[in-house]
């Protein structure tokens, strides 16, 4: 079928269909322009964060029946603190990369 669609279709190339649409206007520059390290930093610091979020939400909803190493609520307090340890060595390489300064 897709082969038989692409033989019987009608295609009438014109230059404006082959440019590449960029909300109406004419592109600027090229396609494969170089992007600073720092937005891929602040980028990861985005993901790293929302996916903090996203273990922390269910975690305070069971915070009261997690028992860690037979610790009770105890063990579930420090298994979140090492999480957020192991977040804030991370945040703190990033603010140390100096990704948090905008220019």
């Amino acid at each position: 079928m897709v082969a038989l669609s692409h033989l019987f279709s009608s295609s009438r190339p014109t230059p404006a269909k082959s440019l590449p649409y960029e909300s109406g206007m004419t592109p600027l520059g090229t396609a494969r322009e170089r992007y600073d390290v720092k937005f891929y930093l602040v980028a990861v610091l985005f993901i790293v964060f929302d996916i903090e979020v996203v273990f922390m939400m269910p975690w305070a909803v069971a915070f009261r029946g997690l028992s860690l190493l037979g610790l009770g609520m105890a063990g579930g307090l420090l298994e979140m603190a090492v999480f957020v340890l192991i977040l804030a060595v991370g945040f703190v390489y990033v603010w140390k990369r100096g990704a948090l300064e905008w220019s």
